[in-house]
C-alpha cells in the first residue's frame, strides 16, 4: 500500500509560506471533448474552463505565482480568457505533456520556487482543502506528493470487448493534479527522462528514483474530459451560485439624421439615426443597466457618465462588456438576459437572429440564453409617432451566497 498522508495530519502552520508556484498545463488539443474549441477555453457557467481553475488555484494557495503553458495557437484565447488576471506570459507548449511541462519549468527559471505543483487546466474545482496537505508534505521533506483516491469501484480487464478477469482493487489509487514537488527535483527529474513522453510528473520522479507519496484527494476535483463532464461541471458551479438576483434596466433615444441604428450590438439600416453621447444603442444601454441592477451596482450613468467626453461617440457593447466583467469580478455567472425593442421601425423581426448571436457573443454565453423581443404602442406615444426607440431589459444574475 503507498504511503497516505492524511489532511489531519498536515495542517499548516500560520507562518509565511515557502515560495510556491502552480503550473498549470493548457497545451493540449481535448479531442476527447468533442468539436469545437480547445475544451480549457470553452464555456462553463459563463466563463472559460480555463479561468475557473485559474481562479480557483488563486483562492487555494493565495500568494502563490501561476505559470500557464499553452498551445503556440491559443495565444488570443488565452488573452480573452484571462484577461484582467494578473498572469505573466504564457509558455508555449511542446509535442507531448513532458514537454509542455518541461517548457513551464524553464519559464519559472527566474523565480525558481522551492516548490512546484503541476496543476491541469481542466480541473477547475481544486481547493486549498487539496492543496494544503501538498504543501505541508513538502515542507516536511517529501520530494513528490500527489493527491489521490482509493478506487471504489469493481475493476475489469477488456479485450475486445469481452472481460478477461477481474483486477484486484486493493491498493490501487487514481491520482490527481495538482503534484506537487520541489522545484528544483522536478526540473533534474525531467531532463533526467526527457523524450520518454510520460504523461504524469509523479511518473517522471518515479522514473527518476524518487520516493512518491500520495494525500487524499478530493472526488470533486474531476478532471473536465468528456461532452458530459461539461455538464456536470456547469450544473456543479450553479449549485455554489445559489445568490440568484434579476434586475431590470429601461432606455430612450430619440431618432435624429441619420442612415442607421445600432441596435443590440448590430449596426441596421435606417431612413435615421439616434442621437445620443455614445453610439445611442438602446438596447445595450437597457442591458447594461439591468446587469447593474441586477448587481445593485449603480448604472451606466454613474460609471460611463455622458459628461466625459472619452464615451463621445463609444460603442456600447463596452459598456456592456463592463457590466460582464463586474459579475466575473464578483465570482458570478450571467445565466439569462432579455431586452424587449419598443418601435415602429425599423422593423426587428428578420433581424432578432443577429440581436441575440451578438449579445451573446459579447456576454460570452450561450445564445439559448438570450432573448431579444419586440413590439409597437400601436401608433401611440414618441414611439407611435416615430420620434424615437425605446428598449426595456432583464437580466438574471447567479452570485456566490453571501456575496455583499
Amino acid at each position: 500500500m503507498p504511503d497516505v498522508i492524511t489532511k489531519s495530519q498536515t495542517p499548516i502552520a500560520e507562518k509565511s509560506m515557502p515560495s510556491a508556484a502552480f503550473l498549470v498545463v493548457a497545451a493540449g488539443r481535448g479531442t476527447r471533448a468533442g468539436e469545437g474549441l480547445p475544451k480549457q477555453y470553452r464555456a462553463v457557467a459563463g466563463k472559460p474552463l480555463i479561468r475557473h481553475t485559474l481562479e480557483a488555484l488563486a483562492r487555494a494557495l493565495p500568494g502563490a505565482a501561476i505559470q500557464v503553458v499553452i498551445h503556440a495557437d491559443d495565444r488570443a484565447l488565452f488573452d480573452a480568457a484571462t484577461q484582467g488576471l494578473d498572469l505573466p506570459a504564457p509558455a508555449i507548449g511542446g509535442e507531448t505533456r513532458q514537454d509542455s511541462v518541461q517548457a513551464g519549468l524553464a519559464a519559472l527559471s527566474a523565480s525558481a520556487p522551492e516548490f512546484v505543483l503541476v496543476h491541469d487546466a481542466a480541473r477547475p474545482f481544486i481547493d486549498a482543502a487539496t492543496v494544503a496537505p501538498l504543501v505541508a508534505a513538502l515542507e516536511g521533506g517529501a520530494r513528490a506528493v500527489l493527491p489521490a483516491t482509493a478506487v471504489t469501484d469493481t475493476l475489469k480487464a477488456v479485450k475486445d470487448a469481452t472481460i478477461s478477469h477481474t483486477v484486484d482493487r486493493t491498493g490501487l489509487y487514481a491520482v490527481q493534479t495538482p503534484q506537487a514537488f520541489p522545484y528544483a527535483e522536478l526540473v533534474a527529474a525531467h531532463a533526467s527522462v526527457a523524450g520518454k513522453g510520460l504523461t504524469d510528473d509523479g511518473a517522471v520522479m518515479e522514473a527518476a528514483g524518487a520516493k512518491v507519496q500520495i494525500v487524499e484527494g478530493n472526488e470533486d476535483n474531476f478532471k473536465v474530459t468528456n461532452p458530459g463532464d461539461f455538464q456536470k461541471a456547469e450544473q456543479k458551479i450553479m449549485m455554489q451560485l445559489a445568490d440568484v438576483r434579476t434586475g431590470m434596466g429601461y432606455d430612450v433615444h430619440r431618432f435624429e439624421d441619420g442612415d442607421h441604428v445600432w441596435l443590440c450590438g448590430v449596426k441596421l439600416p435606417h431612413t435615421k439615426g439616434l442621437k445620443g453621447h455614445s453610439d445611442a444603442d438602446v438596447g445595450l444601454h437597457a442591458l447594461t443597466d439591468a446587469i447593474l441592477a441586477a448587481l445593485c451596482d449603480g448604472d451606466i450613468g454613474i460609471h460611463f457618465p455622458p459628461s466625459d467626453n472619452q464615451w463621445r461617440g463609444a460603442p456600447s457593447h463596452v459598456f456592456l462588456e463592463f457590466a460582464r466583467d463586474r459579475v466575473r469580478q464578483r465570482g458570478g455567472a450571467i445565466a439569462h438576459v432579455g431586452v424587449l425593442l419598443i418601435c415602429e421601425r425599423p422593423k426587428i423581426g428578420p433581424h432578432k437572429d443577429a440581436l441575440r448571436a451578438r449579445i451573446a457573443e459579447i456576454l460570452d454565453i450561450p445564445a439559448a440564453r438570450v432573448s431579444v423581443q419586440a413590439t409597437t404602442t400601436e401608433k401611440l406615444g414618441f414611439t407611435g409617432r416615430e420620434e424615437g426607440i425605446a428598449a426595456q431589459a432583464t437580466a438574471t444574475v447567479r452570485l456566490p451566497f453571501g456575496d455583499n
